[in-house]
């Protein structure tokens, strides 16, 4: 199927191309800094990809040399000069909160491409996502310091989970910018690529994940979330739910067949 693009005002919905559907964060002079629309737009392409029954896989970037620089403090800073108190956390809830949740648990893949700079709720939007690949020129930071505030957008939950707490602390409590080559040993990024190849490669990698047995896939987050919150006990019973749902789609019967017939699988995603 030729790949379909949808334009939004601030985004660019690429949807799918061999199973795999690109959203592009496209406010690209400010490093794709998030006013109000872009953000409820992000939430819409979400659920369109989650809904869209040929979206195997999802790649999530940033147009030109940014990622995302988070919010966009032009538009909190009018309200403070007009003698506003701008409501932060209702913005967070309205906002930023669908999308966290819905990265963390839309069944399909989700890969951040970060091609340059990720900051603030961008750096959390990226923790939020399965996979980071990344360009050598790439840099987290935790910004919200910088402005006296605290990390938001799921950061303080998700960046001990995939740091520690002590890196974690540390980053949220310095600002300190995190390069490429940090962020894989911390185990942040999963992949450095050169700048020249981190389209061709990253799409590389979502189609080898679209082609796979994505209902188990899918199954997977559900069980990884939640074992973020269960004993052992507890998590074993829940798996066994799980493994009894995969074990009736058509992928297992498929893979089984091709195991037996000595053949590469053709998974469906049913």
């Amino acid at each position: 199927m030729a790949t379909k693009t949808l334009t939004y005002e601030h985004l660019l919905l690429d949807t799918p191309a061999s199973g795999v559907s690109r959203i592009t964060l496209n406010r690209p002079d400010c490093l794709n800094a998030f006013n109000d629309a872009m953000s409820y737009e992000l939430q819409k392409a979400l659920k369109q990809v989650e809904k869209d029954p040929h979206t195997r896989a999802i790649i999530l970037t940033g147009a030109g040399r940014g990622f995302c620089a988070g919010q966009d403090l032009q538009s909190r800073s009018i309200a403070a000069n007009e003698g506003g108190v701008p409501h932060l956390g209702e913005s967070i809830l309205k906002r930023y909160a669908p999308i966290i949740l819905s990265l963390r648990t839309i069944e399909k893949p989700v890969i951040a491409m970060v091609n340059g700079v990720a900051a603030g709720a961008g750096a959390s939007i990226a923790f939020a996502c399965d996979f980071r690949i990344v360009s050598e020129k790439a840099s987290f930071i935790q910004a919200f310091v910088k402005v006296g505030l605290i990390p938001d957008s799921g950061a303080g939950w998700l960046l001990p989970r995939l740091i520690g707490y002590g890196r974690a602390l540390e980053l949220a409590m310095t600002g300190d910018k995190v390069d490429a080559q940090k962020a894989h040993e911390y185990g942040l990024a999963n992949r450095i690529l050169p700048e020249d190849t981190l389209e061709s490669e990253t799409l590389a990698f979502a189609a080898q994940l679209a082609d796979g047995p994505t209902k188990a896939l899918g199954l997977m987050k559900r069980a990884f979330n939640q074992a973020e919150t269960m004993d052992l006990a507890t998590y074993l019973g829940y798996e066994a739910q799980l493994q009894e749902i995969a074990g009736r789609t058509e992928d297992y019967r498929e893979g089984v067949s091709a195991f037996t017939e000595k053949r590469p699988p053709k998974f469906t995603g049913q």
